[in-house]
């Protein structure tokens, strides 16, 4: 008996790195899986048969995959692929939003299709996906599962990554808001922020050697998303998980004790705020 065995689940982004162990190991716990990719490179140029590949594998394994070669970033787009999941399996149950693509450039540098390829990737395929998953879950009315991806570029921010930080900033504030809305649906919406060493990462310094392909490879991170994407989870929603490696914790939004002007109702002066500003930031 697996942990998924009867669901169906739709993976994007699925033929590399993060999203082929997902589908590997959702398959392994018995889930039918679409493997969303068209196996371009982390720049979102180009295309290959890397989802075949992970099909193959789930198949020869015994495991059961369809493939969908669709681009997401467009609510066509999205809408095909949830609709890949019920034409070839008769419903959806689970859906991670993890495809993804990089531009690196600084402020100054980068271009308007720079900004713009990497927001539609990662903010608006994953708000297209989710928007169609959902609309199929309630029709279904069993509930369901779906996890996205952020970034601790996103949560915490990272130099020369304007535009992959304000997507996966915008895929917090979407999960935490999806939530709210379909908790009464029954489906519960979380995301991860992962840091492993894929092709996306390679480059790090943080990822050089081979401890790092060891101890920080994607299979660290598949097991998070299985058990967000089981039934044991069924009351876990909301939540942005870090994972790295073993390492697996929450990531909160909280503010600051912050400062409240006694003594008056007038607003603060530049003179007062600058006086106080060490207590209103200080936790």
């Amino acid at each position: 008996m697996g942990h998924l065995d009867g669901k169906v689940a739709v993976i994007t982004g699925a033929g590399n790195g993060i999203g082929r162990a997902h589908a590997l190991l959702f398959a392994r716990e018995g889930a039918a899986v679409v493997v969303n990719d068209i196996g371009c490179n982390r720049d979102g140029t180009g295309a290959s048969d890397a989802a075949e590949r992970v099909v193959a594998e789930i198949r020869n394994a015994g495991g059961k995959a369809v493939v969908c070669a669709e681009a997401v970033g467009t609510f066509e787009s999205a809408e095909r692929i949830i609709q890949s999941a019920v034409d070839a399996f008769g419903e959806l149950h689970i859906l991670v939003n993890n495809a993804g693509i990089l531009r690196d450039r600084t402020i100054a540098k980068m271009t308007p299709d720079e900004w713009k390829s990497v927001v539609d990737v990662h903010l608006h395929g994953t708000f297209a996906c989710l928007r169609s998953a959902a609309k199929t879950m309630r029709e279904q009315g069993q509930g369901g599962r779906i996890i996205n991806t952020s970034s601790s570029s996103g949560l915490l921010g990272n130099f020369g990554q304007a535009n992959y930080g304000a997507a996966k900033a915008g895929v917090y504030a979407l999960t935490r808001i999806a939530a709210w809305e379909l908790a009464r649906f029954g489906v519960t919406v979380n995301a991860i922020a992962p840091a492993a060493l894929t092709r996306m990462t390679e480059d790090l310094p943080q990822f050089e050697g081979q401890e790092a392909a060891v101890s920080m490879g994607p299979d660290h991170i598949a097991p998070l998303v299985g058990y967000l994407a089981s039934d044991r989870a069924k009351d876990i929603t909301g939540q942005i998980f870090g994972v790295e490696g073993n390492h697996v914790f929450t990531y909160r939004m909280m503010t600051s004790h912050g400062l409240t002007k006694r003594g008056s109702a007038e607003p603060w002066s530049i003179d007062e705020l600058a006086l106080n500003i060490d207590r209103i930031v200080s936790w």
